[in-house]
């Protein structure tokens, strides 16, 4: 294959002195789908802005079918045929599947819109790539899936021919991913060319023609995948040893820690939760699994205190309707939640004060703050949970992946005697995982309760001891002989294709 596209020399250094990339390289090959690989913080996801136009470049020089271009906006991106699918869908709920593939660059008949001819060309772009979506449902009624593939056609409505895609199963099935790995080999067969920012290293060996690796801002090599293994993969990102593969004990379930009976959220038709009663017993680990959008996400608000619902939900042994959070926490919950930006920590805030935000009032001292105290204790946790950052660093100069570890390091440092982990590991590099699932493990070996939702089903065979399945507002399965059960049959029920006789 002959070279597409050349980085050389790439260096993004921020007015705050941090430095994001440093002399990092990057090439393509036409028609290759390629991943880039490496720990949180190691500069893929700028590298892959600058490329894209929404960074720009301290130094280097980028240079396409051998002649140096000027990416200065994503504008120019498209218009040299660069397209990017963000991670988080940046789609209009309110508008059609065809208006929302041609925002901004809609057909028209004179000073009217040809909606007739959008809706054409979004279907024939669905049948040449086999991505099946109906060009006239609204966006905001399709399932993760579809929005999936509604992203993938907005960019090729725009003719790129290189296509960066962002942790693009973050959220799928298995079946889920195995078509869109399908569809992406359909465009590599088209001569479009893919770049995969993911963590998962069974996708890429299996998905991918090669693989750059960075660290701390810099590549440190490309490999052929049919070269390296999954181990050998995982140290290359680390610098380390990783160990893969999650030590169990034999579960030793004990008292009830959550309940909930026949509790129903309400939604605009169908309730978004339907009746659904389950236990959570201390010292397991309980997966609430299923598509996104099927009732895992309000079952966990209704345990946290976030929303309304009828029926019981009982947090260690006390009725928790009419309960504040802060009341609900004193209980000994902890709570990861899944959006880190908006619930999982403070922006404006520094990492220490991030790290110190759920007990104020347990470390005071007539009024006063122990200062001496959870200074060292936020410096312990930046350090155990492998943060790169200083504890006076503003939190929202970290990557997502370093946000995650600060917001887990917070939760679960507290001796919690439940802990509510949604999506705990998402964004997060293939070290600090296995960090975080030993801590799990460690946590749930003392006799703590663990409830965990989970779009990664890697995550989910590793960690779980019993599993739920959702699926439109109920339960469709529940599994407690995990170890046999695979996870084409987990993403039936996740599906609705099958549900369990004993499920409600």
């Amino acid at each position: 294959m002959s070279e597409l596209l050349c980085m050389k020399g790439i260096t993004k250094r921020y007015g705050n002195g941090v430095l994001a990339n440093e002399d990092a390289s990057f090439s393509l090959r036409e028609g290759e789908i390629h991943a880039i690989a490496g720990e949180n913080g190691a500069g893929k996801s700028t590298l892959m802005k600058i490329l894209f136009g929404a960074e720009q470049p301290t130094e280097g020089t980028i240079s396409l079918r051998g002649k140096p271009v000027k990416i200065s906006s994503p504008r120019v991106a498209t218009e040299l045929g660069i397209g990017m699918v963000y991670q988080h869908f940046m789609l209009v709920d309110e508008l059609p599947v065809y208006l929302n593939v041609f925002l901004g660059v809609e057909k028209r008949k004179g000073l009217l819109l040809d909606k007739q001819a959008m809706i054409d060309a979004t279907r024939a772009l669905c049948e040449k790539y086999d991505m099946p979506v109906d060009p006239t449902a609204l966006c905001g009624d399709l399932p993760v899936g579809l929005r999936q593939k509604v992203e993938i056609l907005k960019v090729l409505a725009r003719e790129a021919k290189i296509i960066i895609l962002d942790e693009p199963t973050a959220v799928l099935t298995p079946q889920e991913t195995e078509q869109l790995f399908h569809q992406l080999r359909i465009l590599r067969d088209n001569k479009h060319t893919i770049v995969i920012i993911t963590h998962k290293l069974k996708e890429m060996k299996e998905l991918c023609d090669r693989i750059t690796i960075m660290r701390q801002g810099k590549t440190v090599g490309v490999v052929d995948v049919c070269d390296v293994d999954e181990q050998k993969l995982s140290e290359l990102m680390v610098g380390s040893t990783v160990r893969l593969k999650v030590e169990k004990a034999p579960v030793r379930a004990g008292e009830v820690v959550a309940e909930m009976k026949k509790v129903t959220v309400p939604g605009s038709g169908k309730p978004k939760l339907d009746s659904v009663s389950f236990v959570a017993r201390a010292g397991e680990i309980l997966c609430l699994a299923g598509v996104e959008g099927n009732g895992q996400q309000q079952a966990i608000e209704c345990l946290t205190g976030q929303i309304a619902y009828s029926g019981s939900v009982q947090v260690l042994g006390e009725e928790i309707l009419g309960k504040s959070i802060r009341k609900i926490r004193d209980l000994g919950m902890a709570h990861i939640p899944e959006d880190r930006m908006t619930m999982g920590t403070d922006q404006r805030a520094s990492l220490h004060e991030n790290l110190i935000s759920v007990d104020f009032d347990r470390n005071t001292r007539l009024g006063f703050l122990k200062s001496k105290h959870l200074k060292a204790r936020s410096e312990k946790q930046l350090k155990d949970f492998l943060v790169k950052g200083e504890r006076q660093t503003p939190i929202s100069m970290l990557s997502g992946g370093n946000m995650q570890k600060v917001v887990v390091a917070r939760e679960l440092s507290q001796q919690p005697r439940l802990v509510i982990a949604n999506q705990p590991t998402r964004g997060v590099d293939v070290g600090a995982i296995a960090f975080i699932h030993e801590k799990l493990v460690e946590l749930r070996d003392q006799g703590c309760g663990i409830i965990l939702v989970s779009a990664d089903m890697s995550e989910v065979f590793s960690l779980a001891d019993r599993i739920i399945v959702f699926h439109e507002g109920k339960i469709a399965a529940e599994i407690t002989d995990v170890e046999n059960t695979t996870e084409q049959q987990l993403g039936r029920y996740m599906l609705g294709v099958e549900r369990m006789e004993a499920a409600q």
